[in-house]
């Protein structure tokens, strides 16, 4: 964990303003010594509260243990990969083989999130959408189990994932959750553009989340299994929306 830390932090008051400033894309989260009082610091936490950058008061072992040396009370831990803002992931739904984006609702496990990455890549779909909040941090495993398709597929970090899929209903998409009180997948005529939310395995979709998908979802299983991982799930249903949409080409 400390060399993947060490390779993804930038730590000191002047270089995590100087990024807030110029680069908030590039951050995924901002740890600031929780007690410690300094003009500095509170410029950040403002800097962050203008941005809408993630940001944690953290205890001074926490920081230590993020960076050993002089951190001066603060540190920004780097996403791995760049992030599109949802304009910019809407436009590039359409031009995708598979018109398809993915949303994942407090989805926390990073080797999920890869494995079920790499799916979507292959089979041609247009995106992924993780919120800043809840989410799976994107860092070098994350990386290694989507076999560097993070690095290739297009992913949004919006702040909050309900407003998300406003904006992607507004804008014509098709939007559809995962739930076993759905309509089996296999029965359901798939419309396209579509975003499909999965929430965790343990918790499902939220209810704010819930409420925005115009149709559930549901995945048949033959034995007694109580739920599926959100990569398996996300691969099938997936693949139901590829296979459907050649069906239709």
């Amino acid at each position: 964990m400390a060399n993947e830390s060490e390779r993804s932090l930038v730590v000191g008051a002047k270089p995590v303003l100087e990024l807030l400033r110029r680069e908030t894309d590039r951050i995924e989260m901002v740890f600031v010594q929780r007690g410690r009082r300094e003009r500095a610091l509170s410029e950040i936490l403002d800097a962050c509260r203008k941005y809408g950058v993630v940001f944690r008061l953290a205890p001074k072992a926490d920081l230590d243990r993020l960076h050993p040396g002089n951190h001066q009370g603060v540190a920004a831990r780097l996403a791995e990969v760049r992030y599109l803002g949802l304009e910019a992931l809407a436009e590039a739904a359409l031009q995708a083989p598979l018109p398809l984006i993915v949303a994942l609702d407090r989805v926390q496990d990073p080797g999920n999130v890869g494995v079920l990455a790499r799916t979507l890549f292959g089979l041609g779909a247009a995106g992924m959408v993780l919120p800043t909040m809840g989410s799976a941090h994107l860092g070098a495993g994350a990386v290694k189990s989507s076999a560097g398709t993070l690095h290739r597929i297009p992913i949004s970090r919006p702040h909050n994932l309900a407003k998300a899929l406003d904006y992607f209903d507004a804008q014509g998409f098709h939007v559809y959750g995962a739930d076993a009180a759905g309509d089996p997948v296999q029965t359901v005529t798939l419309a396209q553009p579509a975003v499909l939310a999965l929430g965790s395995e343990q918790k499902g979709l939220r209810p704010g989340v819930l409420k925005r998908c115009r149709n559930l979802l549901s995945i048949p299983l033959a034995q007694d299994l109580e739920s599926l991982n959100v990569a398996q799930a996300g691969a099938i249903l997936a693949w139901e929306f590829a296979r459907k949409v050649g069906a239709s080409g």
